[in-house]
């Protein structure tokens, strides 16, 4: 029997305040986090019936301890959705929220759901990246991928090994413009309402309360980051400074098809149009959203030049400039991350994919001369996702 395919919708986000490892979140379990931002889109959303949600997608990359036992049916449940609420758990490094987004509308589009919950968490203070694993070593011995491509900070430096262009003094301006653009935002309240306050316990401080991204710098300098080390490779180009952090957080999204939003009497925020993941050379995994965003555009029927608004993580600068240079974009273009990025507010791995579909969505809601944006990440072990959106807001809607 054949299916049509059906609209799918992005029409709520929220995320904690990220923190620094070992940092407010020191003594917070990692799945209370993601419990709370799944609580606070039911009260966001009184319309929606906690009975209507069908599904509860969870990412975490390090899926262990209180990321574990999978995290979305747990997380489901001590959130208070009823325990008819299936839910699992996704693990695509960087890009965990992203996929889970991705691939629950996906069951969306084919009509296997029409509401459910997306999210990420990541308490790398707790649970680091790679706690518990053991890489294969055919990995290495066989030399599959050569050894760089295991440290993150070595293939940044490996990408600029690419792009000779790419200096570290434009890494550094490009990371004194993300902190710029973060502390503005935060002074126009631009990111405060889409962030769940979080009780935070601490044995020698007693209880305490997390309501701002606890990472970020307002005030750096180029003179502040030129002092600082390159720790990847000696005189290299990769810093604490112009690099994303080891972060504590966690998302959560409220996804559903068309015919459920308006049903439900929900407001959209943003349409989904398509997605890409793609493979690349491990070791300069932070190519990957340059040929993802390549896969996306061509399933949209679109071309970069219809994109004027722009969510790129920033798990490293060289990373963003990259992708920049390849479209002709300049590295101070306000279409992209006009907010502020990972750089500032942090990068808890599994869950920062809806960081930026909330920021995207908010350039939407500002923007409606804009049509289409995009959310791009480069994802460890050679990977990148991009997902291409539309905005419900676009001012020709109205022409039409």
């Amino acid at each position: 029997m054949p299916r049509e395919i059906r609209d799918v919708v992005f029409v709520d986000g929220v995320r904690t305040p990220f923190g620094k490892a070992k940092g407010q979140y020191a003594e917070t379990r990692a799945d209370d986090l993601v419990i709370k931002c799944i609580r606070e889109l039911l009260r966001r959303n009184p319309a929606l019936p906690p009975e209507k949600v069908e599904e509860v997608a969870i990412a975490a990359t390090t899926q262990i301890g209180d990321q574990g036992l999978t995290i979305g049916r747990t997380a489901a449940l001590l959130a208070g959705l009823p325990n008819t609420t299936p839910g699992y758990a996704i693990d695509r490094m960087c890009a965990g929220a992203m996929t889970a987004v991705t691939t629950l509308a996906s069951g969306i589009a084919f009509g296997a759901y029409d509401v459910v919950v997306a999210g990420g968490v990541e308490h790398m203070g707790r649970h680091p990246m790679g706690e518990g694993v053991d890489p294969n070593p055919r990995i290495i011995s066989e030399k599959l991928v050569d050894t760089s491509a295991l440290v993150m900070g070595s293939t940044a430096e490996n990408l600029h090994d690419r792009y000779p262009s790419i200096t570290k003094a434009r890494t550094d301006a490009f990371a004194v413009l993300s902190q710029e653009r973060a502390a503005k935002a935060y002074a126009n309240d631009l990111i405060q309402p889409d962030l769940v306050p979080i009780a935070t316990r601490s044995a020698e401080l007693g209880w305490g309360l997390a309501s701002t991204d606890e990472p970020m710098r307002p005030g750096t300098t180029l003179e502040d980051l030129a002092k600082l080390k390159t720790p990847f490779r000696p005189h290299g180009r990769v810093t604490a400074g112009n690099s994303a952090g080891i972060n504590d957080g966690a998302t959560a999204a409220l996804i559903t098809s068309a015919e459920a939003a308006e049903e439900l009497g929900l407001k959209p925020k943003m349409k989904l149009v398509s997605y890409g993941f793609v493979g690349v050379e491990p070791e300069v995994m932070g190519f990957g959203p340059v040929p993802a965003t390549e896969k996306a555009l061509k399933l949209a029927g679109l071309t970069i030049d219809d994109i004027q608004a722009f969510e790129v993580n920033e798990a490293f600068a060289v990373q963003v400039l990259a992708f920049l240079e390849h479209y002709g974009i300049a590295d101070d273009d306000p279409r992209v991350n006009p907010y502020g990025g990972a750089i500032a507010y942090g990068h808890p791995l599994a869950s920062s994919g809806i960081r930026l579909m909330t920021q995207l969505a908010k350039q939407f809601e500002l923007k409606p001369e804009v049509r289409y944006g995009l959310t791009t990440m480069c994802v460890g072990l050679g990977m990148g996702g991009t997902v291409i959106w539309e905005n419900p807001n676009w001012e020709g809607n109205a022409a039409a």
